[in-house]
């Protein structure tokens, strides 16, 4: 069988319900109570706002300093001129050479900052994102190409990343002009 148990009038002093306190001390404990809210808050504000300018102070650290890996990587080429330039006995094949490992050291810092080539060959589809064309030329009768490919690139082009920093400088097949096909033809203002 199950007892049920009963509340005596003297278990309900020991723990005393909100309406038996007195109202000054209800208030009091509100009151203590909003002010650790309030403090809580002012604390979560305090470190939001500390994150935010710990987090701008660095994105200025980073903007300031983020060309500092590829300088260093600048600077043997830079000692190399230096060096090729105050040696005035210096023979021709010597200063060659000398350029031609600067060039390497040049293109290594250039590697090490993602900084690559855009060096089309001949034939190949001529992109706008990538190139820029300087001339559109017919290809001569004994060369068959195809329009809108490259003929010949004028200056090379490069890429950070996937940003083009200057597309290479090219010239591009066209498709041969026909008197026939076409009334306003260059071949019928020279009769």
């Amino acid at each position: 069988m199950m007892q049920e148990e009963t509340v005596q009038p003297g278990d309900a002093q020991n723990s005393p319900s909100v309406e038996q306190r007195p109202l000054e001390q209800q208030l009091a404990e509100a009151q203590a109570l909003i002010e650790q809210q309030r403090d809580a808050m002012m604390r979560a504000l305090a470190d939001a706002e500390n994150a935010r300018k710990r987090a701008k102070a660095e994105a200025a650290t980073a903007q300031k300093y983020a060309l500092e890996r590829f300088a260093e990587s600048l600077l043997p080429v830079l000692d190399s001129l230096e060096a090729a330039l105050a040696n005035e006995n210096a023979s021709p094949e010597a200063l060659r050479d000398g350029v031609g490992i600067t060039l390497r050291q040049f293109r290594s810092g250039l590697e090490k900052a993602q900084i690559r080539t855009i060096d089309p060959l001949p034939g190949e589809r001529f992109d706008p994102h990538r190139h820029q064309a300087m001339a559109a030329v017919e290809a001569p009768l004994g060369e068959m190409r195809e329009p809108n490919t490259i003929v010949v690139t004028m200056q090379k082009g490069y890429l950070l990343h996937d940003r083009v920093l200057r597309p290479a400088l090219v010239t591009v097949a066209k498709a041969l002009e026909s008197a026939a096909e076409n009334p306003i033809s260059d071949t019928e203002l020279d009769q």
